[in-house]
């Protein structure tokens, strides 16, 4: 089975929902947020990360793989500069996302206050 690395920022209150599913899936999203976006890069998700701990004071990057063929259906977007890339994944088919994911969400990296 092949698979594809994705990456996401994300704040304390999302960690503790992807705890509580036993690191096997993303929580729903609340309704202003019509889509969940996956990044391609550790580089970009860092970047994220930090830009965003002005808002919610610490943050975490997480990894995660999903089935290619499950995410060959969203072309990666490019929003900002070239290295800015992530997939755009409608809200309502988050849960079909998650039942693609190979594995545990992993946390590989934390910032912000201690």
């Amino acid at each position: 089975m092949i698979t594809v690395t994705c990456y996401r920022p994300l704040g304390e209150k999302e960690l503790e929902l992807v705890k509580e599913s036993g690191f096997k899936k993303w929580p729903p999203r609340l309704p202003e947020q019509p889509i969940f976006y996956p990044v391609t890069s550790e580089e970009y998700a860092v970047e994220l990360t930090q830009w965003n701990i002005t808002d919610f004071g610490k943050g975490y990057v997480s990894k995660f793989e999903v089935k290619k063929d499950f995410m060959d259906k969203y072309p990666i977007k490019t929003v900002g500069a070239k290295r800015h890339t992530e997939w755009w994944v409608p809200a309502e088919e988050l849960e079909e996302l998650n039942d693609n994911i190979i594995g545990e969400i992993l946390i590989i990296g934390e910032y912000g206050n201690s």
